[in-house]
């Protein structure tokens, strides 16, 4: 059944560009795609009222595109805003591992998806790109827990086999093991009634490099060009983990990826923060895309992601909240921090330097480039029809209400469109967040 959405829709087509959908009607089929979008009077209106297939926004109300996760650790929801004080090989192996290991229990696994799912999609998530763990019962539950509330994922069996980096408790037993259960996983989520449409992905997931034997990884590469799957790890996130792979492999992490197969126009590489010129260039050569955490980025890489340059050289960058690394579930609030770590990065932040030595010129990005990265730059990222109000492109979206008592978020008469979507960026929250739609179906 046709449904149809009338108000006024705000979306960046291209980064720093608003559009401003005023008073139009988005039409959206059956299948949940933006079929068109007419003017608020087209004879249509009227049809679809006496059908009950019309959301009608009210006064401070708009229609913004559904919010995308690029970068998501599952099991980490539960110590999400804990042991953020020490260093990444320190957290993965004292707090991160004990912690996944216990994914093992399904009971538990599920209770803490469930809450995951429901407070991502309340905070406006409606696609996720999602490190599970190693275990496949749990990880198969994920992905079918995704498919049951209707959020858009993306879900990875993380891959991890290294027994000097892994701890015994918690690794793949062998290489052909880690690759015999990412195939499993991948044929169970193709394979779920309901997702014909492909709602939830599966995604080929080695941890990263570290965790990795370079047999394990051969193998994943392969598997990557037989199944088309999407590949998502970290890269280059931090000065440990760049420097080991460069003295393990001989090379950058990003063309160690490369040469393992790894990478392609579906790769996305989470961090990025130390990666070249030259990797960047391998990186748009391939087509893969960059998730810029600038949260987790804070506590984890010391060093600020120079996404105003990558954005400038044509790489694909879109957003993660990188949870638990990063300390907040709302890609609203990531959007803040890029905009914030772009200003240190072109400011600097010595103050006993000069002015004129402190930072780096031209690395800033806006409110407007930020809000592209949470939604286009997502979409474009992953390679799919979603991030924008267009003909073709899925209706994700999220009603947000600048009327809600209960959030910082004021609008005032002279507030101009410019202004009120950076306000939304800035101010907006959970609370401002009342309907969420993904592929057409209301979700929250």
């Amino acid at each position: 059944m046709m449904k149809g959405f009338l108000g006024t829709a705000l979306h960046t087509p291209e980064p720093g560009r608003l559009e401003v959908l005023e008073n139009r009607l988005m039409l959206v089929d059956e299948t949940g795609t933006i079929e068109a979008i007419l003017p608020g009077d087209a004879p249509e209106v009227d049809r679809l009222a006496s059908a009950g297939a019309l959301v009608r926004l009210e006064a401070g109300q708009f229609l913004l595109p559904g919010l995308i996760d690029l970068h998501i650790h599952a099991p980490q929801w539960r110590q999400l805003g804990k042991a953020l004080d020490v260093p990444l090989e320190v957290w993965l192996q004292r707090h991160t591992f004990p912690l996944e290991a216990r994914y093992a229990d399904l009971d538990f696994a599920e209770s803490v998806y469930r809450s995951m799912v429901e407070g991502l999609l309340a905070n406006g998530t409606t696609t996720a790109l999602y490190f599970a763990t190693l275990h496949l019962p749990a990880t198969q539950r994920l992905a079918e827990l995704c498919l049951e509330y209707g959020q858009r994922a993306l879900v990875g069996r993380v891959a991890m086999d290294n027994p000097d980096q892994c701890p015994d408790f918690y690794r793949d037993r062998s290489a052909a093991l880690a690759e015999a259960e990412t195939r499993a996983f991948i044929d169970h989520v193709r394979g779920l009634a309901g997702n014909e449409t492909g709602l939830v992905l599966p995604v080929i997931t080695p941890r990263f490099i570290p965790s990795c034997t370079d047999d394990l990884l051969h193998r994943l590469g392969r598997l990557a060009a037989e199944t088309g799957c999407h590949v998502q790890t970290h890269c280059s996130e931090s000065d440990w983990e760049h420097g080991y792979v460069q003295e393990r492999c001989g090379m950058s992490d990003s063309a160690a990826l490369d040469h393992f197969g790894l990478l392609s126009r579906r790769t996305v590489l989470a961090h990025g923060n130390l990666v070249s010129a030259e990797d960047r260039a391998l990186i748009k050569g391939a087509g893969a895309a960059i998730a810029h955490c600038p949260l987790s980025n804070v506590y984890f890489s010391d060093a600020v992601f120079p996404v105003r340059k990558a954005l400038d050289e044509g790489v694909h960058v879109g957003l993660g909240t990188d949870v638990s690394g990063g300390a907040s579930p709302s890609i609203l609030a990531n959007a803040r921090q890029a905009v914030i770590a772009s200003r240190n990065l072109e400011n600097g932040v010595d103050p006993e330097l000069p002015r004129d030595k402190r930072g780096r010129a031209g690395a800033r990005i806006d409110a407007l480039e930020a809000f592209w990265l949470a939604t286009a730059g997502g979409g474009e990222a992953l390679d799919l029809p979603i991030g924008l109000f267009q003909p073709g492109y899925q209706f994700d979206a999220l009603l947000l209400d600048a009327n809600a008592v209960d959030g910082d978020l004021r609008l005032y008469p002279e507030d101009g469109y410019a202004d009120i979507l950076h306000k939304i960026v800035y101010l907006a929250g959970r609370p401002n967040i009342r309907r969420v739609w993904v592929a057409g179906h209301q979700v929250k």
